[in-house]
């Protein structure tokens, strides 16, 4: 359809005249849309002929004229949302003018009445008689005469009168039907208002009267109806013809008048037989049209005779079937060829009324089919079968099974078209060999019929066993894949067989094996009523055990024989062929078969039952087959895991039923020896053995193995409530697959656990109580469970430790759980823990372990361990773990912080640890280890946490260092080999824990202890009250020295002292920190240093300190007296922090040209900046050494140009801001660089800082001087990266301005020739508000007319005063803090 333009809608005058023509929106939308359509159809049939230039301006044209149309349409929209009062107002002016157009009409008109009609109008003169007439008589008589004589009918008979006349008239009717002769047929007529009606044999029905009294008037007839109709074929419609009916009511009436009342009668009868017989013809004629075509056939018709019909036409027999039908006397007749008892009651089908051929062949179909069906009742009779007859359509039921259900009953019926017989079972329509049988019922051959019933029967037991087995495990098949030779016992087997397939045990089949019973003798059946029948079926029962196979792994291949298609790929092998005693299994102990007494469904008896209650089952459930599927389901997987535990040294009992025959159990006599557990501990625990039974058992809907084993009581009492019985079950659980000996080598695996757990505490049991008791203070025993054993310990016992013996690994496991009622941080030592057990094999040592351990791991857990960004100087955005835990062995840990320092902690028992720089390697102090840098004042700083009986010795140390080795002890130096290799170990990975090393006292005598507690292990145990056991593990070696110059190596990682060959476990790949520090000073720095006060080496030598210290060191808490405010960290922490900024520091004065390294001790630094005239010295609180403390001098030469205050803020600026928490390295570069700024720009960098220590009093925002680069800010250089950039005449800088939630990252440039500021951006990201801070600067500018003055401190503080953000620019959110 062709879009119609909307120039052609008529819109009124153009003026906007009065209101004219007006168009809907909708249809005024559907116009524009469609003129776009049309003009988008256009032009994509006519631009591919243009050239691209006209393309183009055709394409501009369509859219500037598309453009303004839609325009003009939006803005009609939008006037039409409020159009509805215009229309309203339209509608009321429109309907006041047309009540003025009335008003004036209807005055013109009665002006115009007025004027000219009423001046000549006249009133008649009236007809005073007739009125009167009318008025008083209510009629007029003065019509003329005509008008009634041509008009007015003759007045009717009154009903008296017509009653009367019909009366009479009967009365002639039934005087002369009295004396008239009529048909002995013709008996039911009826005598009504004057006329009789007769109704001949439902045929048709005739009305009569006379016109007269007399003796010899004819007969009068008055209605004639046919009353034969076609209710299948005639749609409803009349036989008969009108004009049929009307001529054969002139012939009714001629017989009459010549023949008397007889003859028309003989001709309506035979006018209606000729009728149903032609209606019988025509509805066979559709029949066999329709439907019946090979079926059903006309073979002869004589019109008003005869008919004759054959059907059954398939069946050959040599007279054929057929059915006559005609006249015979006065009403049709019926023959049937062959002769049909009982045809007497087909023809009563063939109603007069109503002629149906399709009900008189159903008829006659149903008496043939019950006299064959009779037939075959005899025949099946003979052969045992009962059967009966009944139904419509008949259909003969035989029981081929006894017992026998009515669905599952062998039915036989006659087609009802073609005469064949048919068989089916109603329960299952897939019935095999039907057809075959119903062949064979219709030969009626004995010979074939008795096999076809005896497979009948077999095939329906199968399903009966399928429909019992159906809620079982097991399936039915009736045919497998067998290899096996001619000989095979399965052979001799019945060739009807089923194979029931249990989906438990796929190595196991039961064979059921069919047998028809003669007559007389007993049959298995599912009723014992019916033993004895001829349909009765005996099944026995065999128990094959199958493996799988190809053809190629059977030993007899020339001989096999598969049961099942040449398909199969996958065949089974029999290995083993048992026949089941069915009496035995369903006649057994517990079973209701057998019991009197026994309720269906009750497991106890009744004690008023006098007899044994017969349980009904259906016919079609057998009780022996389910028995003996759930009898053999149950048992196979006991009889299978029988042979293995057997076959593995296991004696037990046998299957025997449990607990009034609810399940199966086996009973286990004897168990095997665990290989590598002691005898004497195997024998304690057989003795507290008391019993042991293997259960199946249902878990989460899947049958599992239970092995329940119970003990007397237990060696140790334990505070666990649930084990303080003296009946101690424990109870192992199994998958229940198909291989028993998976199964029954856990069952040993298990029990070997818990004989090698049972030795541990046997063996602990077997010390003295004593030694016991003295040695596991604050150590206890919680649980034990035979298969684990939990240690408590801590404070009140309520740290476990949860021991098992790993029948995989074959070694013992300590597991510390993390979710506990108190922390337990041994998961450091996991490793170290299970070596230590496994290699001792002694509770007691560990129980003294996990005691003397506790306290320090606690300690130390409260380390952050987080990972930071920004530690590293250099790789400023990858995460450094703030502290890295390593144990290198059980009693020694060392802690990394930030990759750059180590300390060393070990655990001296007694609540002492000694802690040591690990810088330092304990073979050579004079170099360090690359991986790390001394933690310079180490020794002071610690010193402050060391005890008064531990200090006396501090204080006495040579200031010397010590020789690099220490004197061999007599008989020579024996090390452990290590027990793995090395493994490299990054910052950004997951801590490496370190095998530990072997134990001191397993080595023999003459043997050199590695892992002893170094740093004089004598005079610190005397001074520390370490009383320590011979027994335990923290006690030293009885050949070891007294005390050392310096502590023996320790590191498992080592096979020789001092050897510089081998990895060690570095904390980073970055170099070691003395290779950043560029020597570009002079070298009397390094000369300074090492005169300075303190050692760098003291604090190689261990310091001897109390556990409760270490727990001071590592805790959180706010900062001490003298430091700035900051977050709760830990003691250690900040010391470290420190002294990593104070190195940070050394680094970035070597690396700026302006500033002069001067000298460097243990806790301070001094350097000169030449720029601005100062020398500055950072050091360490003395009190606390926890936190940096700057202190600024002008030098001599220009001691003017600085003032105390200045001074004073940028040591509180440095204190507070720059070396506080979080300690980032590079915000002390960024604070370094803004000392080399150009001297004139110095001043406003202090007012800076002042600024943000102390905040400007009108300002609108608040100032944060950024030191390094916030994630946050533009990317103009790298997060993380110093914020201060010196580049030639030029200062970059950033500053944060904050205001409530609103927060801007401010990076600004200084000019120092041009005295100009503005912000530095990247043109590529142009960001509102810095634009606008950018203007604003530019404003200042403009109208701030310095007079030399630095314009820098003058432009921010602008900024802080006077700067808002435009309304059209959104601001950033505030970032979260870095």
């Amino acid at each position: 359809m062709v879009p119609v333009s909307i120039e052609g809608c008529t819109q009124g005058t153009e003026g906007g005249g009065a209101r004219g023509g007006s168009i809907s929106l909708g249809l005024l939308i559907d116009f524009i849309v469609q003129r776009t359509y049309d003009e988008l159809t256009v032009l994509a049939e006519l631009l591919p002929r243009k050239t691209d230039m006209e393309r183009k301006i055709e394409i501009y044209k369509f859219s500037a004229r598309t453009r303004q149309l839609f325009v003009r349409l939006l803005a009609l929209v939008k006037w039409a949302s409020s159009a509805t009062k215009v229309d309203r107002s339209a509608h009321i002016m429109a309907f006041l003018d047309k009540q003025a157009l009335l008003f004036v009409e209807t005055a013109d008109v009665l002006a115009r009445v007025a004027r000219e009609t009423l001046v000549h109008a006249r009133l008649p003169t009236f007809h005073m008689a007739a009125a009167v007439e009318v008025l008083t008589l209510g009629t007029y008589s003065r019509l003329p005469a005509v008008i009634r004589e041509r008009l007015v009918p003759p007045p009717s008979l009154t009903p008296t009168e017509r009653r009367s006349t019909l009366r009479a008239l009967a009365h002639i009717v039934r005087q002369r039907l009295t004396t008239a002769s009529l048909p002995c047929d013709v008996r039911n007529l009826k005598v009504e208002n004057g006329r009789a009606t007769f109704t001949v044999g439902q045929e048709f029905s005739v009305s009569l009267t006379v016109m007269g009294d007399g003796p010899n008037v004819p007969w009068r007839l008055l209605d004639i109806a046919i009353l034969i109709q076609d209710n299948e074929t005639g749609e409803g419609k009349p036989l008969v013809h009108s004009s049929q009916l009307n001529w054969l009511r002139g012939v009714a009436q001629a017989r009459l008048a010549a023949a008397g009342l007889n003859g028309a009668l003989t001709a309506l009868r035979f006018f209606c037989r000729s009728l149903s017989l032609e209606l019988l013809y025509t509805q066979t004629l559709r029949l066999c049209r329709d439907r019946l075509a090979r079926h059903l056939q006309v073979d002869k018709y004589i019109p008003g005779q005869k008919l004759q019909v054959s059907y059954w036409r398939e069946l050959g027999c040599e007279l054929g079937y057929r059915l006559i039908i005609g006249a015979e006397g006065e009403s049709l007749c019926v023959w049937h060829v062959p002769a049909l008892a009982g045809g007497e009651r087909v023809a009563a089908a063939l109603t007069p009324h109503a002629p149906s051929m399709e009900r008189l062949l159903a008829h006659t179909v149903h008496v043939r089919s019950r006299q064959r069906l009779n037939d075959l009742k005899v025949l099946l009779n003979d052969l045992g079968v009962e059967c009966m007859v009944g139904g419509w359509p008949c259909v003969l039921a035989c029981s081929v099974v006894s017992p026998c259900l009515r669905a599952e009953q062998l039915l036989v019926s006659v087609g009802a078209h073609g005469g064949k017989l048919r068989a089916r079972v109603p329960a299952y329509p897939a019935t095999p060999k039907m057809a075959e049988l119903a062949a064979v019922l219709g030969a009626a051959d004995l010979r074939a019929l008795r096999p076809l019933l005896t497979q009948l029967r077999f095939w329906l037991v199968a399903r009966r066993c399928e429909k019992t087995l159906q809620h079982l495990p097991a399936s039915v098949c009736e045919h497998l894949p067998f290899l096996h030779g001619a000989d095979h016992p399965l052979s001799k087997l019945s060739p009807d067989r089923l194979y029931v397939t249990l989906h438990r045990h796929t190595d196991h089949i039961l064979v059921v094996e069919m047998k028809e019973v003669a007559a007389g003798s007993t049959a298995t059946t599912s009723s014992s009523t019916n033993s004895g029948s001829a349909c009765s079926v005996a099944l026995s029962f065999h128990l094959a055990g199958a493996r799988r196979c190809t053809p190629d792994e059977c030993e007899d291949d020339s001989s096999t024989t598969s049961a099942s298609p040449a398909t199969a790929r996958c065949f089974l092998k029999l290995h083993s062929l048992v026949e089941l005693d069915t009496f035995t299994l369903t006649h057994g102990p517990f079973t209701p078969l057998d019991t009197p007494g026994m309720q269906p469904g009750k497991r106890k008896l009744s004690s008023n039952s006098t007899k044994a209650v017969k349980v009904r089952q259906p016919a079609y459930f057998l009780p022996e087959l389910a028995h003996v599927v759930a009898a053999a389901d149950e048992r196979v997987p006991f009889v299978n895991l029988a042979q293995e535990l057997s076959n593995r040294g296991v004696t037990h009992g046998g299957v025997q039923p449990e607990w009034g025959g609810s399940a199966l159990g086996m009973r286990i006599v004897s168990l095997p020896l665990a290989e590598g557990a002691p005898p004497h501990a195997a024998a304690a625990l057989r003795a507290r053995l008391l019993a042991a039974t293997v259960r199946l058992t249902t878990k989460n809907q899947a049958r599992v193995w239970t092995a329940e084993i119970v003990f007397h009581g237990s060696p140790v009492r334990t505070p666990n409530p649930k084990e303080q019985g003296e009946r101690r079950c424990v109870y192992l659980q199994y998958e229940l697959g198909t291989d028993a000996g998976r199964t029954a080598d856990a069952f040993l695996a298990d029990w070997a656990a818990i004989v090698h757990l049972h030795t541990l505490l046997h063996d602990f049991m077997l010390r003295p109580a004593q030694e016991r008791e003295t040695l596991w203070q604050g150590v206890c025993i919680r649980s034990y469970t035979y298969r684990s054993l939990v240690l408590g310990f801590g404070p009140g016992q309520r740290a476990t430790a949860v021991l098992q013996w790993s029948a995989g690994s074959q070694r013992y496991t300590v597991a510390t759980p993390a979710h506990q009622p108190a922390a337990n941080a041994h998961h450091l030592l996991h490793h170290h823990l299970d070596h230590y057990l496994n290699w001792n094999k002694d509770l007691l040592s560990l129980g003294v372990v996990l005691r003397e351990t506790y306290a320090p791991l606690l300690s130390l857990s409260r380390l952050p361990t987080l990972p930071q960004l920004g530690l590293h100087h250099v790789r400023t955005i990858m995460p450094t773990p703030t502290f890295t835990l390593l144990a290198h062995s059980w009693r020694k840990i060392r802690i990394i912080y930030a990759g750059a320092y180590s300390l060393e902690v070990g655990i001296r028992g007694g609540n002492v640890v000694t802690i040591r720089d690990g810088a330092y390697s304990k073979f050579d102090r004079a170099p360090v280890v690359d991986e790390f840098a001394p933690a310079q004042g180490l020794k002071a700083f610690l010193s402050r946490y060391v005890e008064d009986n531990i200090s006396a010795r501090l204080l006495a140390e040579d200031d010397n260092p010590p020789s690099p080795m220490s004197p061999m002890p007599p008989g020579g130096l024996r090390f452990p080999a290590p027990l793995t290799p090395p493994q490299p170990h990054t910052p950004h990975s997951a801590p490496v824990t370190p095998h530990p090393a072997s134990p001191a006292h397993q080595m023999g005598g003459g043997s050199f202890n590695l892992t002893s507690p170094p740093g004089g292990a004598g005079g610190a145990g005397g001074a520390g009250g370490v009383g320590a056991s011979p027994a335990s593990p923290l006690a030293p070696s009885p050949l070891a020295p007294a005390a050392s110059p310096h502590p023996p190596p320790t590191s498992p990682f080592t096979t020789w002292p001092a050897s510089p060959s081998l990895p060690r476990p570095s904390p980073g790949h970055h170099p070691s920190p003395r290779h950043h520090i560029d020597h570009k000073g002079p070298q009397a720095s390094s000369t300074s240093t090492a005169s300075g006060r303190g050692r760098p080496w003291a604090g190689a030598t261990a310091t001897p300190m109390a556990v409760s210290k270490l727990e001071a060191l590592c805790t959180p808490c706010e900062p001490p007296p003298g430091a700035p405010p900051g977050p709760a960290l830990a003691p250690l922490q900040r010391f470290l922090a420190c002294v990593y900024m104070k190195r940070a520091m050394q680094r970035a004065v070597q690396q700026e040209e302006f500033l002069t390294l001067v000298s460097v001790d243990a806790t301070s630094l001094t350097f000169r900046c030449d720029t601005a005239c100062l020398a500055a010295r950072v050091a360490l609180h003395p009190q606390h050494m926890q936190s940096l403390h700057l202190q600024l001098t002008p030098l001599p030469d220009n001691k003017d140009n600085w003032s105390a205050e200045d001074l004073q803020v940028m040591e509180k600026f440095f204190e507070q801001r720059v070396a506080i928490a979080p300690y980032r390295g590079t915000a002390l570069q960024g604070w370094c660089r803004a000392l080399g700024a150009p001297p004139a720009a110095l001043p406003s960098l202090v007012a800076l800082m002042r600024a943000e220590l102390v905040p400007v009093a009108p300002a609108l925002w608040q100032m944060q001087w950024a030191l390094r680069i916030p994630p946050h800010g533009p990317q103009i250089v790298p997060a993380g990266q110093p914020a201060v950039l010196l580049a030639k005449h030029k200062i970059l800088f950033f500053i944060c301005l904050t205001r409530g939630d609103t927060q801007l990252v401010l990076p600004l440039v200084y000019d120092v020739q041009s005295n100009a500021m503005q912000i530095a951006e990247r043109r590529d990201a142009q960001q509102p508000h810095l634009i606008a801070v950018n203007l604003h600067l530019k404003r200042f500018a403009e109208f701030h007319q310095p007079h030399g003055e630095c314009i820098l401190w003058a432009g921010v503080r602008d900024l802080l005063i006077n700067f808002s953000l435009p309304q059209d620019a959104p601001p950033p959110p505030a970032p979260p803090p870095s």
